[in-house]
């Protein structure tokens, strides 16, 4: 696909036992999002600590931190100000307002990752899944299901982080999150933990490879999740 629209990736050769060298691939773009609950945030966890040549992109947001959270490890947290300073001047791949807070990857992060020859993981919702795929066309993109409506409600609850009625807003709004499942190239339903890690896992090193898997049917979970 064209994919005019980001850097050069690099293209330096790798030594090898032969006269000749194996050129190294180009690196890759992979766009992770789900409606809030769904566990992308562990699974991408899980993921990089194993994979160390892929690089999570961190998140700028206007919400304020939770007492668990790290700043410039689970979100740049930043004032409404500063956001729209930086949404002005084109710094962002992408950004949304989610629940009345605003988030966006920065794009420089993301740019010089790629030119040097690491992959990059991004964790966004749809919104912004959308707009990275207008601008950096050859992304791939994975949404995260969960099991039921029964276990995303429940998640949320159990997380103790937001009010009764965050919450409930929170599950109304995953179903308009999960009909956005059409735009994505691969579908992870989160009901085992373990096999769903693996499953991101499978995806990435087959896109490495160039051998990218089919997409998956989960016609009967979906019907479940949007009825």
């Amino acid at each position: 696909m064209n994919a005019s629209a980001k850097p050069e990736a690099a293209t330096s050769s790798s030594p090898s036992s032969g006269p000749a060298s194996r050129a190294v691939l180009p690196a890759r773009l992979f766009v992770v999002a789900a409606p809030s609950g769904a566990g992308k945030t562990s699974l991408i966890r899980a993921l990089t600590r194993s994979e160390r040549s892929l690089k999570v992109s961190v998140s700028h947001t206007t919400r304020p931190r939770r007492a668990a959270e790290v700043d410039a490890v689970d979100y740049h947290f930043v004032t409404p100000d500063v956001f729209a300073r930086m949404r002005s001047a084109g710094e962002f791949l992408e950004w949304a307002t989610v629940y009345g807070h605003c988030y966006g990857t920065a794009r420089q992060m993301v740019d010089e990752t790629i030119a040097a020859g690491c992959d990059v993981i991004l964790e966004i919702d749809w919104q912004g899944a959308e707009q990275v795929r207008q601008r950096w066309h050859d992304c791939v993109s994975i949404f995260v299901l969960p099991p039921s409506r029964r276990a995303l409600a429940k998640r949320l609850a159990e997380r103790g982080q937001d009010r009764p009625e965050v919450i409930a807003k929170r599950t109304a709004q995953a179903v308009e999150d999960i009909s956005h499942h059409v735009d994505f190239d691969y579908l992870v339903v989160n009901d085992d933990f373990r096999r769903a890690v693996a499953d991101i896992r499978r995806i990435v090193h087959a896109v490495r490879a160039g051998e990218p898997p089919p997409r998956q049917d989960h016609a009967a979970l979906l019907a479940e999740l949007l009825s």
